[in-house]
This record gives C-alpha cells, sequence and structure tokens, in this order.
C-alpha cells in the first residue's frame, strides 16, 4: 500500500509541476515591467520605422552601454537587459548582441550600433496618491565605427516610481 500511495504522490507532484511550468508567464510578472513595457515600445519602434532592411533576421543589433540618468535609480545593467529582451522578443526580429566596443572600426554590412539614453524629462510629480517620474528614451542607429546617426527616435513618458 505504501508503494502504491508514493507513486500516487510522485504523479500528482509531477503533474503540479508540470502546470506550473505550462502556465508561467512568458514575461517576468514584478513591478518592474514599467521598464520592459517601455523596452517593447522602443523595440517595435525601432522594426517598424528603422531603416534595417527586411528580413530583420539577417541583421545584428550590437547595443551599446544605455546611458541612464541616475535619478532613476536604475542601473545600466538593468535598463540594457530589459532593452535586450524586448528586441530578442522580437518576432523575426533581429540578432542582438551585448557590444562594448568589441568589434573595431570594421563591421559587416549587416552590422548595425544601437545607441540608447534614457533621461529624466522634468522634475518629479507627486500626486495624492504616487510619484511620477517623466522620462525620455533617446533611440539612435548607427554603422559600426561611425559616429553618423542613421536613424532617431525618441519616446516619453512618466515612470509610477512603484513600478521601478
Amino acid at each position: 500500500m505504501t508503494a502504491y500511495l508514493k507513486a500516487i504522490l510522485t504523479s500528482v507532484s509531477i503533474a503540479l509541476l508540470t502546470v506550473g511550468c505550462a502556465g508561467s508567464p512568458e514575461r517576468p510578472e514584478t513591478v518592474r515591467q514599467a521598464l520592459f513595457a517601455l523596452s517593447e515600445r522602443a523595440a517595435g519602434r525601432l522594426i517598424e520605422a528603422s531603416p534595417l532592411p527586411d528580413p530583420p533576421a539577417d541583421q545584428v543589433l550590437l547595443l551599446s552601454i544605455s546611458e541612464v540618468d541616475p535619478s532613476f535609480g536604475l542601473g545600466t545593467q538593468r535598463v540594457q537587459e530589459s532593452l535586450m529582451r524586448a528586441l530578442l522578443g522580437l518576432s523575426n526580429g533581429p540578432q542582438v548582441l551585448d557590444w562594448a566596443g568589441i568589434i573595431g572600426e570594421v563591421a559587416g554590412d549587416n552590422q548595425w550600433r544601437l545607441d540608447s539614453r534614457l533621461e529624466a524629462d522634468g522634475p518629479r510629480l507627486t500626486l495624492s496618491d504616487r510619484t511620477l517620474l517623466p522620462y525620455r528614451l533617446r533611440l539612435t542607429l548607427r554603422r559600426p565605427g561611425s559616429d553618423a546617426a542613421l536613424w532617431a527616435h525618441e519616446i516619453q513618458g512618466a515612470f509610477d516610481a512603484t513600478a521601478l
């Protein structure tokens, strides 16, 4: 009888584990969703409006180190990782590499450098129930080894301070 009971408990445990894995969200469900949502908007705008050739899956984006205003209390790495996840999550999107100047001045025709800068766009706005942090995210697409911008875009909004 105990062997039978162990077999049932093992089966139930495996079933619960499987259901837990199958039901888990594709994106991280945390209070930090605001940063990821911003990154998704940025990734979508890059694919829609930039001069990246079609199909973007044949292109390589070299993500330079993000510049982040310290007043947000976000680390550069956190913003960088969020943007990278959003770009990698695009259907048929480009290949993405975390780039810190490792590729020299000469790059392939399919390589593009994406610079990002997250900066405060005004003072903190204190409401009765929360504080809002206005931001501006600047994206610039360049060729590796060149400072000439081939495409630039800005996204403005405000983070709820509790979401960071």
